[in-house]
């Protein structure tokens, strides 16, 4: 693809270096460090004027860090006279702020994506965010891919009779059915009650998964609760086997240990984030590669083709 650049913060080079492999291109040329002070460097080593450029940056932890990173990286760009500058974030941070909860609270995620759009990008390519109406708070053309090409690929390699798709909470229904229905396979539904952030309480499962092996199936895995919640639940109500499925794996503060002391025999998940070392050595947790359709779609929001095909 000539006139093309794909560059990376230092959120997920490993996702980077293999979304270059699939686009056979190498990876832009820049410095992303920080001053003594904590200030982000940005310094682009390659000329870039007129060229369509796609910057990959998940807005993992550390959240601030990776965000600036990305946002001045836009800056950098477009002061070099890019021609469209596409911000490419497997994992949107703040997304679950996208509306108000209580009184006298933001709602983070619109914020950030004004700053992306205020920076410079033209367009964002993202994955499986938290709601979809999160492409709407953007002024700019946005590419919402989804896992469930990859995830479904594997569950259907993996788990062939008695299977049940579970959705932990009501939210996460519509796409549980989705994979439900394209995997012929039932669907249940946990009646979650949640106390507090990052406190999930499963408290009854709907629809029948005795006998069965259940797959939970969730957006993101923070800190856990939520899936190890619904896998007891799961559990008690006679499900043979449990498993979990989700893109995002944040797995932030007691999830590891969650994980391994839960009925989960699995977790798969996506490389939009890059593992802890501790999650690393998780023996329960799978990573499958979301590389191929993040850069299958770089090349078709290139070429003008249409996006939405991957996933017919």
């Amino acid at each position: 693809m000539e006139g093309v650049g794909i560059f990376a913060g230092n959120s997920n080079p490993e996702l980077a270096n293999k979304i270059c492999d699939y686009l056979s291109l190498p990876l832009g040329g820049a410095k992303v460090n920080k001053f003594s002070d904590g200030e982000i460097q940005i310094e682009i080593h390659e000329n870039v004027r007129l060229k369509d450029i796609f910057i990959i940056q998940s807005t993992c932890s550390p959240v601030n860090d990776n965000l600036v990173e990305m946002l001045l990286m836009i800056d950098a760009f477009k002061r070099s006279s890019a021609k469209k500058i596409t911000a490419v974030i497997p994992y949107f941070g703040y997304s679950r702020q996208d509306k108000k909860v209580a009184p006298r609270v933001p709602i983070s995620a619109k914020l950030v994506s004004d700053m992306i759009t205020l920076a410079g990008a033209n367009r964002v390519i993202t994955m499986d965010l938290h709601a979809g109406q999160i492409q709407g708070f953007f002024n700019i053309p946005v590419d919402n891919l989804f896992a469930a090409p990859v995830l479904i690929k594997h569950i259907r390699k993996h788990f062939r009779d008695g299977l049940v798709i579970v959705s932990p909470d009501a939210g996460g229904v519509e796409r549980a059915r989705a994979f439900a229905k394209r995997l012929d396979a039932e669907l249940a539904i946990i009646d979650k009650r949640r106390d507090a952030p990052n406190q999930a309480k499963a408290m009854a499962v709907i629809g029948d998964v005795t006998g069965k092996v259940a797959v939970i199936l969730d957006d993101m895995a923070d800190t856990a609760g939520t899936l190890t919640e619904a896998a007891e639940a799961v559990t008690k109500a006679g499900a043979r086997e449990v498993h979990a499925c989700c893109a995002h794996p944040v797995l932030s503060g007691p999830a590891i240990e969650r994980i391994t002391s839960s009925a989960l025999k699995t977790v798969v998940v996506t490389d939009t984030i890059p593992l802890a070392e501790n999650a690393r050595k998780c023996d329960k947790i799978k990573v499958l590669t979301i590389s191929q359709l993040v850069g299958e779609a770089i090349i078709r929001s290139y070429r003008g083709d249409s996006v939405t095909s991957l996933f017919v």
